[in-house]
């Protein structure tokens, strides 16, 4: 028996996979909420002197690169059959994406928004500032927003496809990743680019 075969023999865990839904839908609720708070600045926390969270973009970055190497790695290794493989890159890529999670928030809710083409981080985009930067914003804030939009709503979908996984329901898994996988991958994608194309305008 292939380790495919094996695999897609496992007993399907239907009662669980509702117990996992109910749960996503818990989790997707309060992150959304956790994300659209730390945009307030009253809400702002001040960390101790000395102490910075500024190193955690470049490495919301690598984290990012690292989950888009995962899911690759992932889907090769479903490709040829070797679920185990699959099973741990994706796990992988989960837990790497709860950590860049982890580290989004904590540095959005202890340092100010930084604004492309905002060269004196004075929270204000000049007549000068934005006449230097161009057709570059339009195109940042195009991909930023597409990037925001795919990642709230690939979240509820990644939690239910590994759902679907982890209750052995692999017809419903692999329904869920044929659109999920994109989805997910654009994120990882696009996230270095924005850094990228921010990183100048970091303090």
């Amino acid at each position: 028996m292939s380790e495919k075969t094996e695999w897609l023999s496992k007993t399907p865990n239907v009662e669980l996979y509702k117990k996992l839904s109910k749960l996503t839908w818990i989790v997707t609720a309060l992150v959304l909420v956790l994300v659209g708070l730390m945009r307030r600045p009253e809400l702002r926390i001040a960390l101790p002197e000395g102490v910075s969270f500024e190193f955690l973009p470049p490495l919301h970055a690598i984290l990012n690169s690292l989950v888009a190497i995962c899911l690759i790695f992932a889907l090769v290794a479903v490709k040829l059959g070797r679920m185990a493989w699959h099973r741990n890159f994706m796990l992988s890529a989960m837990v790497l994406s709860v950590v860049f999670l982890l580290g989004y928030v904590a540095y959005h809710f202890t340092n100010t928004e930084v604004l492309f083409g905002d060269v004196n981080s004075d929270q204000i985009l000049s007549a000068a500032e934005l006449s230097a930067v161009s057709l570059a914003r339009p195109l940042y804030l195009v991909i930023l927003i597409t990037h925001i939009i795919a990642a709230a709503v690939s979240l509820p979908l990644i939690l239910l496809t590994f759902s679907a996984a982890g209750s052995n329901l692999f017809s419903l898994h692999r329904k869920l990743a044929r659109w999920v996988f994109p989805i997910w991958l654009y994120v990882a994608v696009t996230g270095p680019i924005c850094y990228l194309m921010l990183m100048p305008y970091y303090g």
